[in-house]
């Protein structure tokens, strides 16, 4: 059946993979540039094509590349067929387990494997790993199976799965109620002043780029988020930390660290991959490049993780190693702090 530019999609019809609404401040721009802030990976022709095929459609309508996006608009991008992360396939891939019973399981996921499933990223994703090793796996309120909660791609570390209804319901609340116990170690720029210290302020999307978090202060907009950190060790200029979260949401630590004037060393999405510390000198350049060289992802690591075992009733605490990645730059920096002068 054609579709017509003035047509509703029929929910049996075409499937919504992304959705957009622009914000209040949203000046005119063409809706292929606009999505382009929105969608990881996208380049320009793929978007320009999508929307030459009729897969664009602004306020129940399609467009073309050129519409204008204005404040308050909806941009839904709509094709025949449903977002790959709703076809999952088991795949053979090792998992770092580090306990499992009949109920749970806790993994030490690696830097640079995906969660789950996602626009980009489609297969060697925890997930895919996961249903291949367990199944009927018990799906969360996303439809993301055995997943309690989530880590970032480049972020190393704990994460819990629940292998049945029960434990899902039980162990989410946990999470929802902040009862968890969960600990990251993390690098960031500058010296930062006090031993320890909290961060509070609403995390949500960024309001130009939805690829991005963004902290807002007074609370108008996104989700309540709360971290605490305390100074582990003073690295000239770096420092090692470790991050309580009282919240778990998306990037929480890599956006809150940033609002303090500390983002993450080598987070690329906030900044943290140009020098942001340090001298203009040549040699201190190439250092910090081979540091960043040594640790190609975000300097984070989920180190700790504790719950209340949802059947014995047990308090579960988990412990990992930082990955060697992460100890490789901590060590360059352990060595640069302390044979150069004035830092």
């Amino acid at each position: 059946m054609q579709i017509t530019t003035d047509q509703e999609p029929e929910d049996n019809e075409l499937f919504e993979h992304h959705r957009v609404v622009a914000s209040k401040g949203q000046e005119p721009l063409r809706v292929d540039k606009f999505l382009m802030n929105f969608i990881e990976n996208a380049t320009r022709n793929k978007i320009q094509q999508a929307a030459k095929d009729g897969h664009v459609w602004v306020n129940g309508s399609i467009v073309k590349s050129n519409y204008k996006v204005k404040a308050g608009d909806e941009i839904r991008v709509m094709f025949e067929h449903p977002p790959h992360e709703f076809l999952l396939v088991p795949e053979d891939i090792p998992l770092d387990i580090v306990y499992e019973d009949e109920v749970l399981l806790v993994v030490n996921k690696p830097a640079g494997m995906v969660v789950h499933p996602g626009h980009g990223n489609y297969s060697g994703t925890l997930i895919n790993a996961l249903i291949y090793h367990i199944d009927n796996l018990p799906a969360n309120s996303n439809e993301r199976p055995g997943l309690v909660h989530r880590i970032d791609k480049d972020t190393s570390g704990l994460l819990v799965i629940a292998k049945t209804e029960a434990a899902m319901t039980h162990l989410s609340k946990q999470f929802f109620d902040k009862t968890s116990e969960r600990e990251y170690v993390a690098l960031v720029w500058g010296n930062i002043e006090a031993d320890e210290g909290t961060i509070t302020g609403h995390v949500g999307r960024h309001p130009k780029n939805r690829l991005q978090m963004h902290v807002f202060p007074e609370g108008e907009e996104g989700k309540e988020a709360v971290t605490h950190f305390k100074v582990l060790e003073r690295l000239g200029y770096i420092t090692l930390i470790s991050c309580q979260l009282e919240t778990g949401r998306t990037h929480q630590i890599r956006v809150h660290m940033k609002h303090i004037g500390h983002t993450l060393f080598n987070d690329e999405r906030y900044g943290g991959e140009r020098i942001l510390k340090g001298t203009t000198f040549t040699k201190y350049k190439q250092f910090v490049e081979n540091a960043f060289k040594v640790l190609p992802r975000q300097a984070l690591h989920a180190k700790t993780l504790g719950f209340v075992h949802p059947v014995t009733g047990k308090a579960m605490r988990f412990d990992s190693e930082i990955p060697e990645d992460m100890q490789q730059c901590i060590e360059k920096w352990r060595n640069y702090s302390q044979n150069s002068t004035g830092i």
